[in-house]
């Protein structure tokens, strides 16, 4: 599989995070690019998503950098508590020119119920936790996208799967799980 070439918001975000990585320990040793392989493959596949988006743990910014760099009429919230990381964030969507980009800094659970039209996240919580947190956190329609190592998808009361997205990393499956919420009463 070809990588996908880096949008020039995703350039910009390369570049702080190497200048940053080591200091805030954003991401492990090795290469920068898978992570934004990762990122991009678990979010292209979208068509045309509308509305408010956020990134739960958005952490270095995977996924949420692509997500707005590839959707710039989406507005995305990256919400990460700690205060080092969400100036990272903040850096970065300056520098990317990334407009529709808002950094949170807060912890997801004091984000409003039924609030977003979409959420994402890369090891933000284990997944049942995540999609626990994305069936309060999305309205009715809304759509949940968990980046998991494996292939089965945990079931989670209140969201059904859609779509599955299969890809390799490094010679490892991955897959983004897309899940649509359905009746806020469930679960």
């Amino acid at each position: 599989m070809s990588r996908l070439p880096l949008t020039p918001a995703e350039q910009a975000h390369l570049r702080l995070l190497e200048r940053w990585r080591k200091a805030m320990n954003l991401i492990g040793p090795g290469p920068a690019e898978p992570h934004f392989e990762d990122a991009a493959r678990a979010v292209g596949w979208l068509e045309a998503p509308e509305g408010l988006w956020a990134d739960l743990g958005s952490g270095a910014g995977f996924p949420g950098v692509a997500l707005a760099a590839r959707f710039p009429s989406l507005r995305v919230w990256l919400v990460e508590p700690r205060a080092r990381r969400a100036a990272f964030l903040e850096q970065v969507a300056a520098e990317a020119g990334l407009g529709n980009v808002t950094v949170q800094r807060c912890r997801s659970e004091t984000l409003n119920d039924t609030f977003f039209d979409g959420v994402v996240s890369r090891a933000y919580k284990p997944p049942e936790a995540f999609l626990e947190d994305a069936a309060r956190l999305l309205r009715p329609g809304g759509i949940a996208i968990l980046m998991l190592a494996r292939q089965d998808p945990p079931p989670a009361p209140g969201l059904e799967v859609f779509h599955v997205e299969h890809y390799a990393l490094e010679g490892r499956p991955r897959a983004a799980v897309a899940y649509r919420a359905t009746d806020k009463k469930a679960g």
